[in-house]
């Protein structure tokens, strides 16, 4: 009879002893908590943004400790529908959103950095709304545009003058819907289509290019 007691008192600690080693596997920090994530950047602009993401980590993981120490409340998976529990999930489902929103962010900066935005990039990316193909697009007619600017003659073309500027203002001109060569040559046609434009947008009409109408011409 001993025997048998001894026998069912060890099968009831054991029983408890797996039940016990169950929680602390369950609850233990390296399966339980939110890991760090890997691939975002921490070089990103805004440096708040990544501290806020190491916090944000951090709260949800102490608050989900806490509610099962204290309150025996396993906010991940519940097994009960009390109101504390639900109370206690939800405030835990808003830590974990705020942990998913500044991760999103970083590794789409890490995404924009590896397809070769800089920071700065990257904050004008994200402060004008544009998507990643239409933000490139803009960069690029930017640059475009300081180019063609630094080309421009100080002097005033004359007729018969041909340069790589002409042929880019060609090119500008015909956007605009003036039928003209594309040659590169500065004949009168072109000073004729420059004088259209400028009495189309209220500027001088001298026919002659300068930054004003340049500006005008690649807007």
């Amino acid at each position: 009879m001993k025997k048998i007691l001894l026998f069912i008192l060890a099968v009831i600690v054991l029983i408890f002893a797996y039940s016990e080693y169950k929680d602390y596997q369950r609850f233990h920090p390296d399966n339980a908590n939110i890991k760090i994530a890997k691939g975002f950047d921490v070089n990103y602009h805004d440096q708040e943004t990544v501290f806020n993401y190491y916090n944000a980590v951090e709260a949800a993981n102490n608050y989900m400790q806490m509610q099962w120490s204290v309150n025996e409340i396993d906010v991940r998976s519940p097994e009960n529908d009390d109101e504390e529990t639900k109370l206690a999930v939800a405030e835990y489902g808003k830590k974990v959103a705020k942990v998913n929103y500044y991760k999103a962010i970083l590794q789409q900066s890490e995404e924009l950095k590896s397809q070769g935005l800089t920071n700065e990039d990257i904050k004008n990316f994200e402060t004008k709304g544009l998507s990643v193909t239409d933000y490139n697009k803009a960069k690029r007619a930017l640059k475009e545009k300081q180019m063609l600017l630094k080309m421009m003659p100080v002097k005033a073309m004359l007729a018969g003058e041909k340069s790589a500027f002409v042929y880019e203002l060609q090119k500008l001109l015909v956007k605009k819907g003036f039928a003209i060569p594309v040659d590169g040559v500065f004949e009168s046609i072109t000073s004729d289509a420059i004088k259209s434009f400028e009495k189309q947008n209220n500027l001088f009409p001298d026919g002659k290019i300068d930054v004003i109408t340049l500006e005008a011409l690649m807007d």
